[in-house]
C-alpha cells in the first residue's frame, strides 16, 4: 500500500507518524501494548497487515511488546540499522515499509530471537474469546 506522506501526516498520530515514518522509537514501558495479555492479533497500523500475535508475544522486560516470530513471516522485513552508535536490525512492514521496531538474538526459544515493537506501530485487535 503506497501512501503518500501528507496523506500519513493525516491518519496518523504524530507519535505513529515519527516511529513509522522517521524511524523513531516510543519511550520504554510507555506503549499501550507492553503489557497487553489479551489474545489477538497485531497489525501494522499505517497498512493494517498482520505482523505478530498473541500467541507469540513474551514479556521480555525490556519495556517495549516483544515477540519471538512474526505470525506471518512474509508481512515483516529486516535490514541493518548502524543508527545511534551501534548495529541493530531493524524491522519494517513488507507492504508498507512502516518502521515497527528491532530484532535481536536474545529471546526465548524456539527462535531464539526477541522482535521488540512499538506499541504505537501497532493496531490490536482483540480475539473473539476476549
Amino acid at each position: 500500500m503506497s501512501q503518500n506522506k501528507d496523506n500519513l501526516k493525516d491518519k496518523l498520530t504524530p507519535e505513529e507518524y515519527y516511529v513509522t515514518q522517521n524511524h523513531g522509537t516510543e519511550p520504554a514501558f510507555s506503549g499501550k501494548y507492553d503489557s497487553n495479555k489479551m489474545s489477538g492479533t497485531y497489525h501494522c497500523v499505517v497498512c493494517g497487515s498482520e505482523i505478530f500475535s498473541s500467541k507469540e508475544k513474551y514479556d521480555s522486560g525490556s519495556g517495549w511488546p516483544s515477540f519471538f516470530q512474526p505470525s506471518v513471516e512474509s508481512n515483516i522485513e529486516t535490514q541493518e540499522d548502524r543508527s545511534a552508535g551501534m548495529v541493530r536490525t531493524e524491522v519494517h512492514c513488507n507492504n508498507c515499509k512502516a518502521h515497527l521496531g528491532h530484532v535481536f538474538p536474545d529471546g526465548p526459544q524456539p527462535t531464539g530471537l526477541r522482535y521488540c515493537i512499538n506499541s504505537v506501530s501497532m493496531d490490536f485487535t482483540p480475539s473473539e474469546e476476549d
